[in-house]
C-alpha cells in the first residue's frame, strides 16, 4: 500500500521531467540529420586524408601516381597531415548542410509546391549544394597548404587565411563557379539515385548486412560522381591554386590545362583512377556511417 503510495507521489514528477525532456528531444530530432552527415565527414576525412593529398597533387601537376608518392615521402610524415583543417572544418560543415538542409528543404518544398517529387527533391538537392559554396574560403585555404610551392610561405591554416587577406574577400572565393556547377549536379544524382541503387541490391535482415549495403551504394555513387567531375576538380584545382593576379574564367583555364597535356583526354583524367578508389572509400564511409548513426539517434 506504501509502495503504491510513494509512486503516485512521485508519478507527477516523473510526467513534468518527461514533458521538461520533450522539448529538447524534438529538437535533437529536427538536427539530427545535420549531426549524422557531421560525424559522418568527420569519420571519413581522418582516414582517407593521406589519399586525398595524393590524389591533388596529381591534379594539380599532371603526374603519375608513383612520382606523387616520392614527393611526399620527400616532403616526410611531419607534413602529411598537413593543411588537414580546412578539409575537417569544411566537410563536416558542407556534409552537415548537404544532408540537413536537404532533408529540410525537401519537406518545405513538398508542403508549398504541388510538383513531382523528383522535381522538388532536385531543386532542394541544388539549393543545398549552393549553400555548401559559402565555405569555399576553407577548399580554397586546403588547395594552398597541400601545394608544395606555397611550404615556405605559410606553415599553417592562419597563416594562409591571412596571406589571402591582402587581395581582398573575392580572393577567398576563387574557383566558385567550379563549386557551384560541381555542388549542385552532384547532390542531384547523389540524393536521386541513393535509394534506387540500395533498392537493387540484396535485403538486408541484419545491421551489418545493412552496413555493408549502405557502404556499397554511397561507395559506388561517390566512384561515379567523382569520375564524372573529375575534369572540373581539376580545373578548380589550378585555379585555386593561384594567390593574386588575373581571375581566369573556366573555359580559359580549361583550354590552358588541355594544351599542357597535349590534347589528350586521357591526360586530362591523370590521377582519376585514383579519385575513382578514393571515392569509393570516402562515399562508402560517409553514407554508411550516416545511415547507421540515423538509426541510432
Amino acid at each position: 500500500m506504501m509502495d503504491s503510495e510513494a509512486h503516485e507521489k512521485r508519478s507527477p514528477i516523473l510526467t513534468s521531467s518527461k514533458q521538461d525532456l520533450s522539448p529538447h528531444i524534438a529538437h535533437v530530432g529536427e538536427m539530427k540529420h545535420y549531426l549524422c552527415g557531421c560525424c559522418a565527414a568527420f569519420n571519413n576525412v581522418a582516414i582517407t586524408f593521406p589519399i586525398q593529398k595524393l590524389l591533388f597533387r596529381q591534379q594539380l601537376y599532371g603526374i603519375k601516381t608513383r612520382d606523387a608518392v616520392l614527393q611526399l615521402r620527400r616532403d616526410g610524415f611531419r607534413n602529411l597531415y598537413r593543411g588537414i583543417l580546412p578539409p575537417l572544418m569544411q566537410k563536416t560543415t558542407t556534409l552537415a548542410l548537404m544532408f540537413g538542409l536537404y532533408e529540410d528543404l525537401s519537406c518545405l518544398l513538398r508542403k508549398h509546391v504541388s510538383a513531382p517529387e523528383f522535381a522538388t527533391r532536385s531543386v532542394a538537392a541544388v539549393l543545398a549544394g549552393t549553400t555548401e559554396a559559402i565555405f569555399t574560403p576553407l577548399e580554397r585555404v586546403q588547395t594552398l597548404l597541400q601545394d608544395h610551392r606555397h611550404h615556405d610561405k605559410f606553415t599553417n591554416t592562419y597563416q594562409a587565411f591571412r596571406a589571402l587577406k591582402c587581395h581582398g574577400v573575392r580572393e577567398y572565393y576563387r574557383g566558385l563557379m567550379p563549386i557551384l556547377f560541381r555542388n549542385g549536379f552532384s547532390n542531384v544524382f547523389f540524393f536521386g539515385l541513393r535509394g534506387p541503387i540500395k533498392e537493387h541490391l540484396p535485403t538486408a535482415s541484419t545491421h551489418s548486412a545493412h552496413l555493408v549495403n549502405d557502404f556499397i551504394c554511397g561507395g559506388l555513387l561517390g566512384a561515379m560522381l567523382g569520375f564524372l567531375f573529375f575534369p572540373i576538380n581539376v580545373v578548380k584545382t589550378r585555379i585555386q591554386s593561384q594567390i593574386g593576379g588575373e581571375f581566369q574564367s573556366f573555359s580559359k583555364v580549361f583550354k590552358t590545362i588541355w594544351l599542357e597535356r597535349d590534347r589528350k583526354l586521357a591526360n586530362l583524367f591523370r590521377g582519376a583512377h585514383l579519385n575513382y578508389h578514393r571515392s569509393l572509400i570516402s562515399w562508402g564511409i560517409i553514407n554508411a556511417t550516416y545511415e547507421f548513426l540515423l538509426k541510432i539517434i
